[in-house]
This record gives structure tokens, sequence and C-alpha cells, in this order.
């Protein structure tokens, strides 16, 4: 199975290293400006083939995309410390003008799968840019913010993360909305199990968890100027369930036709990734304040793509 990966940053080049020691994908093509920075990014990880699973790893052009299944967009200018998401817009859309039609021109019936910022806007402007159906274009979205959602809520609770099912839905950004109200640890709601350990959820924890995940990002990059190990396991996640048919429900960005009465955004809601793609959106029940919530998070990202001209 062959990926393509645009982009050999700190987030491509990561992503691709987590496929390989997890074993998704058989084949790898790196494809960046810096051909020489592709190169050094592909012989490294090639060289870890040993310790983990066989895999061809090389850097090559466009026109190497040739036969991709998925191709991994990561392509774009960097978050600078205290920019936000949104603030990269117009910089990396110009960058995606340019490189959508090349991969597509070449990589006629892959998935598209993006993780530049501002995710759910590059995920729209894609979707143009491509003319592929909504259900081949997917952002990463919410996919890392579900998952310090599920891993700060299970750090809390004294349980596995992986035994905690909440949601974070709409941007991934500043407008993201984390969806207390259907959060579930074993099929109790966080509330209960919280009042039987004796560690209820009151105000504060609520407001230091959404803190945290909400800008989680800010502190990393301010620590060490990026964020890439966590995208970088969640894109492989992605990866994994579309070429293995898993039917698996993952917060993941696609252009939606209405949500909350926004129409024509990209946003992430739940959704089942299976080999073709998006297979389908799930409805989430939610509050009147997280209903309101996702739909300001719908309007920001309206206005914002509105700016450029999408």
């Amino acid at each position: 199975m062959k990926i393509g990966i645009v982009g050999s940053g700190f987030v491509g080049s990561t992503a691709c290293y987590a496929m390989v020691l997890q074993g998704v994908g058989s084949e790898f093509v790196l494809v960046d400006l810096n051909r020489n920075l592709a190169e050094a990014h592909a012989q490294d990880i090639l060289h870890a083939t040993p310790f983990s699973h066989p895999a061809r790893v090389r850097a090559g052009s466009y026109e190497d995309l040739v036969g991709a299944e998925i191709v991994i967009i990561t392509a774009g200018v960097a978050q600078k410390p205290n920019e936000t998401r949104l603030q990269l817009l117009e910089r990396n859309a110009q960058v995606f003008e340019e490189v959508v039609p090349q991969v597509t021109r070449f990589a006629k019936d892959a998935i598209l799968l993006v993780a530049t910022n501002p995710v759910d806007i590059m995920t729209q402007v894609a979707t143009k840019l491509s003319g592929l159906p909504a259900e081949r274009v997917i952002g990463t979205g919410t996919i890392l913010d579900t998952a310090r959602f599920r891993a700060l809520l299970g750090e809390y609770l004294g349980v596995s993360p992986q035994s905690v099912h909440a949601y974070v839905l709409g941007e991934h950004g500043d407008s993201e909305v984390l969806v207390w109200t259907e959060a579930r640890v074993g099929g109790v709601s966080v509330f209960d199990l919280a009042k039987q350990i004796g560690k209820p959820i009151d105000d504060g924890v609520r407001q230091r968890i959404d803190e945290s995940v909400r800008f989680a990002a800010y502190k990393i990059i301010e620590g060490k100027g990026a964020t890439y190990f966590g995208i970088g396991a969640g894109i492989t996640r992605i990866v994994k369930a579309i070429l293995n048919d898993e039917k698996a429900v993952l917060t993941v960005s696609a252009l939606n036709e209405e949500v909350e009465g926004v129409t024509e955004v990209a946003l992430s809601l739940p959704r089942i990734l299976g080999r073709g793609g998006i297979e389908a959106t799930l409805s989430v029940k939610l509050s009147d304040e997280e209903r309101w919530a996702l739909k300001e998070s719908a309007e920001i990202l309206k206005q914002s793509l509105a700016r450029i001209g999408y």
C-alpha cells in the first residue's frame, strides 16, 4: 500500500516514522520543496525498518505519487509562537494552490489527508481545488484534541484513556467544543464515575481540563517550536483506519453541507472511516450550550474562509 507525504518537515517525517513503526503501509514517498530534507528523512526512516516493519521509504517528486492510495498533505508554513491557526490561513492557502493540483494530477485515485493548519479551512480549500467528493478529502481535524481530552480525563479519573469515550468537535483551534454531556467511561457518565470515586468534576476541574486541551498547542510550541508527535500518531491512526477498512469512528474534518444552520463549512464531527474515506457522519447529542458553541465555531470558520475568497 503506497502512501505519499507532501511536506517533509516535523509533522510529515514524524507521521512517516510512526507509520513505519506500526507497519501501516508498505511504500512511502516523501515530497518536499527541499529535496535534500526529504532524502535525509527518507534515509533515516528507512534505517529504522530492520527494527520495525519492512517498508520502502524514498524521496520523490509529484510524479512519484502515481498509484498512491493516500496522500498526506503537511506542506505549509509553520505556526509561530502566539500565532493562532487562523492567522496562518492566507499564507497556507497560497501553498495549497500550488500543491493540490499537482497531487491530484498524478495521484488521481488517492484519498487526500490534510494536516496543514488551519486544518479545517485547508481541508475546505483542498476540496475545492481538487474537485474530489468531500468524503475523499479528510482533515486531521480534532483527532488530536479528542485524544488530549480523553488523556486528561483518564488521568484525572485514574483510568486508561482508551476506556474514555469523549469528543472534541468543531474547529481544531480556539473555538473547539469539548462535549462534556456525552463523555463516558465504560458506558458510565464521567460525572457519575467521578462522584463514585470521590473526585467530582466541578467547574474548576472542567476549566482546567478545557484550557489544557484548547491551548495545548500554544504551550508546546512555546517550549519546543512545533507540535508533531501527537499529530504524527493521529495521522497514523487515520491512515490505518482507511487502509484496513476498519469502520472506525474518529473526529476528523470534512466539508459539511450544513452544521447548526451554517452551510458549506468544514469542521470536525465523529465520522466512520473505511476504505473509501468517510462513510458516514454521526450526530452527537449536545446540550444547548454545546450546540451554540458548535454553531459559533462553524461561523468563525466560515467567516475566515470568506476572507480569502473561498
